[in-house]
This record gives structure tokens, C-alpha cells and sequence, in this order.
């Protein structure tokens, strides 16, 4: 892990550089020396919050964003970082690979079901949109009073803001993946 200084030095250039400040001109917004904002950013100097709160005003952003170590632009999601979810005691599995963020309108997860298994699900927010690819197996997906076959390399869209339901009335277990849109 970054200790602070380094990671408030990444960030200050980084922010420097988006904007395409110059240090003078970040100085002359933030009332911090040229020198010191140098100092800062090669991670030669151990500023006082009150002269991080000086620069991040001057920025104009917020004071953890200079000090919080940026979130990687690439996620490796492992076995271990995902909770399963068990539905039908046991004999449906969900993975939440990319579950709900905020500023995301969208989740991921992989479902494994078993030989006559089903999952039922309550109707999501308004205009929000389903997206299956089933891998291995074939799913009856019911929406609303409508019923849809679904096999091996086949995908189905539809709007899950209505009553919804997943059925395995195969021979074999399934495996699906399922993106949940959020138009809201």
C-alpha cells in the first residue's frame, strides 16, 4: 500500500494534468507555492492538511479526493471475492461477479441452476431491462404470462419491471449469465 504522501502526489499531478494547469497557475488558485506544489507533487514534502485543504479548494474538489488512492481502471474478480447467494435451498446459485455501484447502471452476475430448480423474482424499478446468455442447459424464463425457451448459446432481452421468473425443467443443470440494466 501508498503511504499518503505518495498517493496525494499522484493525485495532484494527475489532477494538474487533466486540466492542463500549470504549477503557477495552481499555485495562484490554491495561494500554495510553486515551489511547495513541486515539492508536493515529486513527494519530497509532508504537507499540513490545512495546505491539502488549500490546494483541493483551490482544485475545487473535494480534499479525499487528493488524499484516496484512485481506483484501478482494470478489476480482476476472483472465486474469493464473490459472495454466493443461494435460492430453492440450494439448488440455484447466484454470483454477484460486478454487483450494484453508484454512478454504474448496471450489474453482472453468473446463475447455476439445478435439474428442476426455479428462481421467481419481484418486478425491478421501472424500465429496467434483463440480459441472459444461457452457456450450458436451456432456461424457461417466464415474464409476465409469457413464456420463453432459452438454450445452450442463446440470449434473451427483456424488461424485468414486471413479475419474473427462471425454470430449469431440463435434465442438466444450467449456467447462465444475467446483466441487469438500470434506465434510472
Amino acid at each position: 500500500m501508498k503511504n499518503i504522501n505518495s498517493i496525494l502526489a499522484q493525485n495532484l499531478k494527475q489532477f494538474r494534468e487533466q486540466r492542463k494547469l500549470s504549477l503557477d497557475k495552481v499555485a495562484e488558485m490554491s495561494g500554495i507555492s510553486k515551489t511547495m506544489l513541486g515539492q508536493i507533487e515529486r513527494g519530497e514534502s509532508n504537507p499540513s492538511i490545512a495546505t491539502v485543504w488549500k490546494i483541493a479548494n483551490g482544485l475545487k474538489i473535494s480534499f479525499t479526493a487528493l488524499i484516496h488512492e484512485p481506483k484501478s481502471d482494470t478489476t480482476v474478480v476472483t472465486g474469493d471475492d464473490i459472495q454466493v447467494l443461494m435460492e430453492d435451498e440450494g439448488r440455484v446459485r447466484i454470483y454477484p461477479h460486478f454487483p450494484f455501484e453508484e454512478g454504474r447502471r448496471f450489474e453482472m452476475y453468473m446463475m447455476e441452476m439445478d435439474v428442476e430448480s426455479s428462481l421467481s423474482a419481484e418486478p425491478h424499478i421501472e424500465g429496467t431491462e434483463e440480459f441472459i446468455t444461457v452457456f450450458e442447459g436451456r432456461v424457461t424464463i417466464r415474464v409476465g404470462t409469457e413464456e420463453y425457451m432459452v438454450n445452450q448459446g442463446e440470449s434473451i432481452r427483456f424488461r424485468a419491471d414486471r413479475p419474473h421468473a427462471y425454470i430449469n425443467p431440463g435434465s442438466s443443470a444450467i449456467k447462465l449469465s444475467m446483466v441487469i440494466h438500470y434506465s434510472k
